[in-house]
């Protein structure tokens, strides 16, 4: 019976052991990772972690980019009955110090001399971190390997004894949220939260033990953590992608059945395929762009017709079979998720047999809540889907989705009001945004409940909608509509500056520097033409009236997105209030 964490690692070594269950690229060449070797080495490194004192119930943070030590590292945790804390790679020494301080954290497994200055820099107001370990060799730092090492061979009866007291209720992980505003918050979430989850999900993802899955989405994140989980329990072999900038080169590699996207990952592919599409001449710019329009018609249910059924044919013949070998031609799942997706981008994708799997979850709820499915009429493009096996959705009335099931959270650590700010009366958990059913059965987002704002008219504006449109265009990058209290919405948008440099030469507009581009009155007015396209399919009093251009580029380690690529938008009002103030009060 799978319960814990760890049993869905005794699963694929009982049902499915594989010679390379976890693959990473070392000095040029993939070196493959047995099952039992996986567990092997999990096992004398949780033997390693009694050796040096630790007990069942201590925290232990893991901050690493994605590759085989951070499975190794997690199993290992969990098998000796403590609780890891995984922390974005991406974070300050600051948030280091709250995050370890808070959690109490007595180790720390790092990947390279990166973070570990950054911990070191804080290891003195850590109270109770003992020691470091790095996965790389940095100076002044001992390696992973002592600790499994000191833990060959020992304790077997002992760590035997320890999971056998492990209960799918107990804490296993906290995972601190990247939340837009104010401190991070630990979300605890138990064996059961997570095994449920990867389980519940087996049923939307059409693969299985003869698998491979490209990772590269943060591992400290929930949801590449748990989906991971999901091809540990069908034996779907993970390889890691050595970086972000090697992705397409590994795709091409690898020819995994199925990998994690975010939208932004999906959305930079789309322009660079488009920007490739507008250098062609001739009858192949005209059959690459006519086969996009054929694409933009694609609906689900498909009813269109033969003609249009001939037409996709051909287009995906002709133009759409060489964007799948460019995602290594063997794709039969893209599971996205984290924000939301463009229903013309799902829309293009999936007419182009790219099989893009949309879904909604948050950390507290480990992640999913519902996936759009690919089998018994399961999609619905511009849509979430149905809700996984065992988790029930409900709508409040002011609109808010509500949550219930054996995927959710036990609170925040160590924060009683955070919890029960998040939980109804009768114990469903509030997710803070807004959705409706469509059809009685597929849920759609329609926006962010703390994010909706009033006009001085007294309307009220979703900016996720207007954002999710105008992000769009390929001009636009980044945007935050804004207007609370004013007579209408603007926007402050970041320009792909990529598409807007070969467009700047095209037009041959000269500039120096990203604020001298946008200086420009005709990129100007061209990135309003762009706003006002979009504006068409949206109220009067919902059309951004001004918009505001910036030279920069919104990063997490500016402080202007999360990790998970949300704009942070009190801190976006701070940096730009001058600017705001002037657009409506020039």
């Amino acid at each position: 019976m799978i319960k814990r964490i760890f049993d869905l690692h005794f699963h694929q070594l009982n049902n499915y052991p594989k010679n390379d269950a976890l693959t990473a690229k070392v000095n040029g060449k993939w070196e493959p990772i047995s099952t039992q070797s996986f567990i092997d080495q999990a096992e004398a490194f949780a033997s390693g972690l009694l050796e040096l004192g630790l007990k069942s119930g201590d925290k232990i943070a893991l901050i690493s980019n994605n590759r085989p030590e951070w499975h190794i590292v997690d199993l290992g945790i969990l098998l000796a009955g403590m609780i890891s804390v995984p922390i974005y790679p991406t974070i300050t020494s600051e948030d280091y110090d709250f995050i370890m301080n808070n959690a109490e954290v007595k180790l720390c497994f790092l990947s390279d001399a990166e973070i570990y200055d950054k911990v070191a820099a804080v290891f003195d107001k850590i109270e109770h971190l003992q020691k470091c370990y790095s996965f790389d060799k940095v100076n002044s730092c001992e390696s992973w390997t002592a600790v499994k090492d000191l833990g060959k061979g020992k304790n077997q009866s002992k760590l035997k004894e320890i999971q056998a007291t492990v209960k799918e209720d107990d804490l296993a992980t906290l995972i601190y949220t990247s939340g837009t505003t104010g401190r991070p918050k630990g979300v605890m979430l138990t064996h059961k939260n997570l095994v449920s989850n990867a389980v519940a999900c087996r049923e939307r993802l059409p693969v299985g033990s003869e698998a491979k899955s490209l990772s590269f989405l943060p591992l400290c994140h929930v949801y590449e953590r748990m989906v991971c989980y999901l091809y540990i329990y069908t034996g779907t072999s993970i390889y890691y992608a050595e970086s972000l900038e090697t992705i397409g080169d590994n795709l091409k590699e690898v020819k995994p059945d199925v990998f994690t996207a975010v939208p932004r990952l999906l959305e930079k592919v789309y322009d660079k395929i488009i920007a490739k599409g507008q250098e062609l001449t001739g009858i192949k710019r005209a059959l690459f762009f006519w086969a996009i329009e054929v694409a933009k018609e694609f609906e689900i249910p498909n009813k269109k017709g033969a003609w249009y059924n001939f037409k996709l044919k051909m287009a995906n013949k002709l133009i759409f079979s060489k964007w799948r070998e460019a995602l290594g031609g063997n794709a039969k799942a893209i599971a996205s998720g984290a924000a939301a997706l463009q229903p013309r981008l799902a829309r293009i994708f999936l007419a182009g047999q790219i099989p893009v799997q949309e879904g909604y979850g948050l950390t507290e709820t480990s992640p999913v809540i519902a996936v759009n499915d690919q089998d018994n009429d399961g999609t619905r493009i511009g849509t979430v889907g149905r809700p996984i096996k065992d988790v029930e959705v409900r709508i409040a009335a002011d609109g808010e989705i509500e949550v219930k099931g054996p995927n959710v959270m036990i609170g925040y650590y160590k924060n009683e009001e955070a919890t029960k700010e998040v939980f109804t009366a009768d114990g469903w958990f509030k997710t803070g945004d807004l959705g409706e059913m469509v059809e009685g059965q597929y849920l759609k987002i329609t926006g962010r409940k703390n994010e909706t704002f009033k006009t001085s008219g007294g309307k009220y504006i979703a900016p996720q909608l207007i954002e999710n449109k105008m992000k769009e265009s390929s001009f636009i990058e980044q945007i935050m509509v804004i207007g609370e209290g004013e007579k209408h919405p603007a926007a402050i948008i970041q320009p792909a500056f990529d598409f807007l440099k070969e467009w700047c030469r095209r037009k041959e507009i000269p500039y120096t520097t990203n604020e001298d581009m946008i200086k420009n009155e005709r990129v100007f007015n061209r990135i309003m033409k762009e706003v006002d396209f979009y504006n068409e399919g949206f109220a009067q009093y919902e059309k951004i009236k001004k918009i505001l251009l910036v030279p920069t580029e919104w990063a997490v380690e500016s402080g202007e997105m999360t990790p998970t690529m949300k704009v942070k938008r009190r801190v976006i009002m701070e940096n730009y209030k001058n600017d705001i103030e002037a657009i409506y009060r020039p």
